[in-house]
């Protein structure tokens, strides 16, 4: 779902992602024609003009990560400089997701997030949008930021957006998710789990992260079918009875959510991994599913 945020500074770390991104990309070039010939007008796409910007950001980034000069400290009283130099290491490269959030956008069509995607007034923003008609569209690079999590928390990560990877698909969260854009998102999830040795526990959904602000990607999304391709856990088929004296509430934390709002984590629970019910009663099979569920974990 949507999330507005204030854009945050990169670390210096992942700029240097940009480097390696912007040296590997061809470049095009406009060669001097010859004599007689005529030149090809350069064809401007629809979003020929938030391409550019995306351009010059990340320009931008790379000045940045260009910069080899030593961090400026002082001691205590603000006025001794601490001594520092620059030391070029050979050992570094980029860093890279070790989540994925999966959202719905809760907009009416593929065409209106994107449109609120490219405006720099909404400072949101994700990796991926999947269309109702199963076309991808990669909008942030993925060695890149997006701001698509917002506030919220998951086990130990509070800044989610530095650590993952965003997916929105197209669905106003009252309707069920098209045939092909689940078979689209199957082969984009195998595609980043294997490119980036992603944990299969790391595939949440925005209301996992963020259970007190956000419902996506809601009760009808198929978890149990995500589960079944490697990504994301899933209760057995066969369920272990919980102990009487089961623990609900830390084995809800194990698993990541923060149980600070103890019935927000209860339905973020629920309508990840049980889907029949989204209150905060937790019935006898619940409580086995959640006792099945954290063992994974």
């Amino acid at each position: 779902m949507l999330t507005y945020r204030k854009p945050q500074h990169l670390f210096l770390l992942l700029l240097f992602a940009a480097i390696l991104v912007a040296s590997c990309s061809p470049k095009v070039t406009n060669p001097k024609p010859k004599q007689g010939s005529v030149k090809s007008p350069i064809v401007k796409g629809p979003h020929f003009t938030t391409d550019s910007i995306y351009t010059t950001k990340t320009d931008s980034l790379l000045n940045i990560a260009r910069l080899q000069q030593p961090v400026m400290l002082f001691d205590s009283t603000g006025i001794i400089a601490v001594p520092s130099e620059w030391v070029g290491t050979v050992n570094f490269g980029m860093r890279k997701a070790n989540y994925v959030i999966i959202h719905y956008t809760a907009q009416d069509s593929v065409q209106q997030t994107i449109k609120t995607f490219i405006m720099a007034s909404t400072q949101v923003s994700a990796h991926y949008v999947v269309g109702k008609d199963g076309k991808v569209f990669h909008m942030v690079n993925d060695y890149l930021r997006s701001n698509h999590a917002g506030v919220g928390k998951w086990g130990s990560v509070t800044d989610m957006n530095s650590c993952s990877l965003g997916i929105e698909i197209d669905n106003n969260g009252f309707e069920p998710f098209t045939d092909m854009q689940i078979k689209s998102l199957l082969a984009l999830l195998t595609q980043l789990k294997k490119t980036y040795n992603i944990p299969t526990a790391n595939f949440i959904g925005h209301q996992d992260f963020a259970p007190r602000r956000k419902p996506d990607p809601g009760p009808m999304f198929p978890w149990k079918l995500l589960a079944d391709h490697g990504f994301g856990y899933r209760s057995d088929m066969i369920v272990v009875p919980a102990p009487d004296n089961f623990d609900y509430k830390t084995a809800l934390r194990l698993i990541g959510y923060d149980t600070s709002d103890l019935n927000a984590a209860i339905i973020a629970f629920k309508r990840h991994f049980v889907q029949d019910d989204s209150t905060v009663q937790l019935s006898p099979l619940d409580l086995n599913v959640l006792y099945n569920v954290y063992q994974k974990y």
